[in-house]
């Protein structure tokens, strides 16, 4: 203790002595350019530099993204290669543009330069052909942006109102399962155009078919229990969410052939009991739009409907996840700061929230893709 009664303060040790020194050189603008011009140490220093750049310039390989998909570049160019003229007559832009755009997407990978001045696939842009899941994204990031044209005034709180609090209307919504279908709708279907590549990730790192009933805590639209559903013939089904978008996912379901397998529930559940019944239970995406004591009380639901031996999957991206670091503090971090509500979690994070509602084990299982989706498991053993 402190003269005054305060905790003392622990002096550094010798490691962090050595990274605050380190910090001090590499910032010296002095040594930096001692860096570039050495030769051992230049290519790391155009490597930085580069980097640097690339953050600074993000926003505009978004854009060139975005136009892309606009244009339906990459479906066009599927067909086979084009070039600038030849796109400018199909997409109605001036030539000049169309050549500009072209060597945009092309320093970004997303095409690639062919014989004749013509423009191929590139190979991002190959892996956005018929990726409704993606290019929905792309899209629907136009909000995202406008909320951060002012990253301050959202850290300081100053912006009560934002597009993506409009968007996803229960993020502001005093009772949300009074939404009307048409305050639903939008996001509905952007989560049901996105959740088929996230189910895909789950369901290849557990057999849902070892259990009789599935119960999809927020499944929207039902796309996750369709695809639970043609994994697993015998698998039968229940979905909860807010009444309007239940009622969507009803149709769905009848839509497919399914309600004799599936039904859905209409209702809050940050508030009411869930239906009982499932022997397993899924949450894909929806823990990390809520608060600690929201999502608390969402696994504590999950725990109550579950029978002992109940088996809970836990699906969203994960903060620490393997190659994942900037998806889950930088882009979760901001996108749910703009939606109002929500944080990214690690796996530990989520794991500790598991067990105070009552799981007693839970461990992680191997996703194909933990950028998209980590996956952790959890029982009443």
């Amino acid at each position: 203790m402190s003269a005054r009664g305060a905790p003392a303060l622990a002096l550094p040790g010798l490691a962090e002595r050595l990274r605050d020194w380190r910090d001090a050189v590499q910032a010296s603008a002095r040594f930096r350019r001692w860096a570039a011009g050495f030769p051992l140490t230049r290519p790391i220093a155009r490597r930085r530099a580069r980097a640097v750049f690339d953050l600074a310039a993000g926003f505009v390989y978004s854009q060139v993204l975005a136009a892309s998909v606009e244009l339906r570049l990459f479906a066009l160019l599927a067909a086979g290669p084009l070039s600038a003229d030849e796109l400018a007559a199909r997409r109605d832009l001036p030539p000049e543009a169309a050549a500009r755009l072209l060597a945009a997407a092309a320093a970004l990978r997303l095409v690639a330069p062919r014989d004749g001045g013509r423009f191929g696939l590139g190979p991002l842009g190959a892996a956005l052909v018929d990726n409704k899941a993606v290019t929905e994204m792309v899209r629907h990031h136009a909000m995202l942006y406008a909320d951060l044209a002012d990253p301050l005034a959202l850290l300081r709180g100053d912006r009560s109102e934002t597009r993506l609090r409009r968007f996803w209307a229960y993020a502001r919504a005093g009772d949300p399962a009074a939404l009307p279908e048409g305050a639903v709708a939008d996001y509905s279907e952007l989560m049901a155009a996105s959740q088929p590549m996230v189910a895909a990730e789950v369901l290849d790192a557990y057999d849902v078919g070892r259990h009789r009933c599935l119960l999809d805590i927020g499944g929207g639209e039902g796309a996750f229990l369709c695809a639970a559903a043609e994994r697993a013939p015998r698998l039968h089904g229940m979905l909860f969410d807010l009444p309007a978008v239940a009622a969507r996912a009803g149709a769905r379901f009848a839509a497919a052939g399914l309600s004799g397998r599936m039904t859905a529930h209409g209702g809050d559940f940050t508030r009411d009991a869930l239906p009982r019944g499932a022997d397993l239970a899924a949450l894909v995406r929806v823990v990390h739009d809520h608060d600690d004591a929201a999502a608390l009380a969402i696994l504590r639901a999950a725990r109550a409907a579950l029978p002992p031996h109940g088996v809970l999957l836990l699906a969203e991206p994960m903060a620490d996840a393997p190659g994942a670091g900037r998806v889950g503090d930088a882009y979760f971090g901001f996108y749910l700061l703009a939606m109002g509500q929500g944080r990214p979690r690690t796996a530990a994070r989520l794991a500790a929230l598991l067990r105070e509602a009552g799981f007693a084990r839970v461990r992680p299982a191997r996703t194909r893709m933990p950028l998209i989706a980590g996956l952790l498991i959890a029982d009443g053993h």
